[in-house]
């Protein structure tokens, strides 16, 4: 049986660009019914306007992750709109470069508010529908950086994704009986429009440091998540899988200098 999602009703988090634009293409053209949920609405609604032009069913709803008010708004609207929520993609997220010796606390709580409170708020608000429903799929966008390898002035966003991925794990165990599974992708460099931008000789950079040799796209990561999504990954819970390119495999740059 091929994979799909013809019929599941799907709410994407941070979908108004990167990843999680991604994401919602792939999902809706795989046939979920997706609520794109974005601060900004312009780029939700551009997204939007992108899935109903190719012939799918997609929708906007406004909200930030950091507020249990939008979260509890956002699961209701999607059980409105389509009828349940069968997946629920927790991808917003920030990442801002700040030094330790140079973060207030601000800076720290805003990031942990967005990566780490925006999943336990996303996950609590579509929890009690999915339990209704007798099961569902969650699914988190992570990250290499903070798991598996570490970037200077990116502590915050490195101790926030490696919150994630210890709280899949808890919350795994805790909805496995309710037929709930929950798992989460670990992207390494991946083509979002914040690279683009950094310009040619820092995409090359990037490129050198991968042995798949290129620098992966949002479509990548999307097609990984459906898996994790997809009524055929039953079995699976609690995992983070790595897509990367084999970024963290090098045990020097070294090795990488020789291969290129």
């Amino acid at each position: 049986m091929a994979i799909t999602l013809e019929g599941k009703s799907a709410i994407i988090t941070g979908a108004g660009r990167g990843i999680g634009r991604g994401v919602a293409q792939v999902f809706a053209r795989e046939g979920a019914n997706v609520l794109v949920v974005n601060r900004s609405p312009a780029a939700g609604e551009a997204v939007v306007a992108e899935i109903i032009a190719e012939g799918h069913e997609a929708s906007f709803f406004q909200a930030d992750v950091k507020s249990w008010e939008d979260m509890q708004g956002m699961a209701q609207t999607c059980i409105e709109r389509y009828g349940g929520i069968d997946i629920f993609c927790a991808n917003a997220g920030i990442f801002p470069i700040g030094l330790i010796t140079d973060l207030d606390e601000d800076a720290w709580d805003d990031v942990m508010d967005t990566n780490l409170k925006g999943v336990f708020f996303g996950t609590k608000a579509c929890i009690p529908q999915m339990k209704v429903q007798g099961g569902g799929r969650i699914v988190v966008v992570s990250s290499i950086t903070g798991p598996n390898v570490g970037w200077p002035g990116l502590s915050h966003y490195m101790a926030s994704k490696g919150g994630v991925n210890a709280y899949i794990k808890g919350l795994a165990l805790e909805l496995a009986a309710d037929k709930i599974t929950v798992n989460a992708v670990s992207p390494g460099t991946i083509m979002t429009d914040g690279l683009v931008e950094a310009g040619g000789e820092v995409l090359e950079e990037m490129r050198k440091s991968i042995p798949a040799g290129y620098i992966g796209a949002p479509e990548d990561i999307a097609y990984a998540l459906m898996y994790f999504a997809s009524d055929q990954a039953r079995f699976v819970t609690g995992q983070a899988l790595v897509l990367d390119g084999g970024q963290i495999l090098p045990e020097s740059p070294m090795v990488m200098r020789d291969a290129n």
